[in-house]
């Protein structure tokens, strides 16, 4: 699997700069709203000390990391819905990410225009917020539509399910993001196939510095149940903070291979158990799952090589009821 994240927030906030930062590739940045008209997908590795380590223990012939998509779409603004600028043409693009990093403005500047003609993140992230609830109704109407008329013929099923999206559209009109809905609601299959964007985890990217960021604002993130981080895009393009956050966030872990011919690392879901991991690096390891070697990198590492380790008695012989741990370094043993 791989993690995906879309950007959003107002024009002139720092986004293209974060996606410059992130990726490293020249897209345009103007200063002036709707600059970037198609969404622009970024490939990230993610830093991994461990990684490059294993690599050089096992002298590889290549090397491949974890990685993060990121999608960067136009500038929302005030009304983005209503068909005021570009961005609500790609909120659609980032549907099927899994979590969304919310770019938030703190620093004051004369020379970038603000769209709001002030700074006022509070504002700024009511004003985002309620862009992605109004995409939510539209999406969620158009599904009672369809539903109505498939309850009618009396399918039990689908009456479950339109009382549930009705219930939905009530809390988006009285301006609530789903993912703070009651837990049976959000997870309702009927909800999660349609990927509502107020159902994704966020992480808010507060750019600038770290005495421009209130208490209030602080306070106003933990009250809607997100996380934050604070970084000044200007001076400081070092976002392995965000990509950690973001796998905190998803509850995301990495395990390794690694070999001679690559040392390569894989994201997996926390909790996830030995077959399934498995299935990760191939389909048939799942289905044909025996047993895995397991052991921590770090431990790996201390004693210089997969044959050592063996030697030592430290390679750890697993079943299908082995929970995967963030840092196993693995070989399976399949059928």
């Amino acid at each position: 699997m791989k993690l995906s994240m879309g950007i959003v927030g107002l024009p002139n906030v720092g986004k293209s700069t974060l996606f410059k930062a992130l990726t490293k590739q020249d897209i345009n940045i103007a200063n002036y709203p709707f600059a970037t008209i198609d969404p622009n997908v970024g490939v990230v590795s993610v830093p991994e000390v461990r990684l490059d380590k294993l690599e050089a223990m096992s002298k590889s012939k290549k090397k491949i990391p974890a990685v993060v998509e990121f999608y960067d779409i136009a500038g929302l603004v005030r009304g983005a819905n209503k068909g005021e600028g570009l961005g609500n043409q790609f909120l659609s693009h980032i549907r099927e990410t899994n979590a969304i990093v919310q770019v938030v403005r703190v620093f004051e500047s004369s020379d970038i225009l603000h769209v709001e003609n002030s700074v006022d993140p509070i504002r700024d992230i009511t004003i985002i917020n309620l862009e992605l609830i109004i995409k939510d109704i539209e999406t969620v109407e158009k599904r009672i539509g369809s539903l109505e008329k498939e309850a009618r013929v009396g399918d039990k099923e689908k009456q479950k399910d339109l009382e549930i999206m009705k219930k939905v559209k009530a809390e988006l009109l009285a301006d609530k993001l789903v993912i703070s809905l009651e837990k049976e609601i959000r997870e309702a299959l009927c909800i999660k196939e349609l990927n509502l964007l107020t159902n994704k985890p966020q992480i808010y990217l507060l750019n600038g510095q770290e005495s421009e960021v209130t208490d209030e604002l602080k306070k106003t993130i933990e009250n809607l149940g997100f996380s934050y981080i604070i970084q000044d895009l200007s001076a400081d393009d070092g976002l392995g903070e965000l990509i950690k956050k973001s796998y905190e966030l998803l509850g995301l872990i990495i395990f390794f291979t690694t070999g001679e011919d690559e040392t390569r690392a894989w994201t997996i879901k926390k909790e996830t158990k030995a077959p399934q991991a498995a299935g990760v690096i191939h389909t048939d390891f799942e289905k044909k799952f025996i047993r895995a070697e397991v052991i921590n990198a770090d431990l790996l590492l201390e004693l210089g090589s997969w044959q050592k380790a063996k030697q030592a008695g430290k390679l750890r012989l697993e079943g299908k009821e082995y929970l995967f741990q963030d840092g196993d370094v693995v070989e399976i043993r399949h059928g």
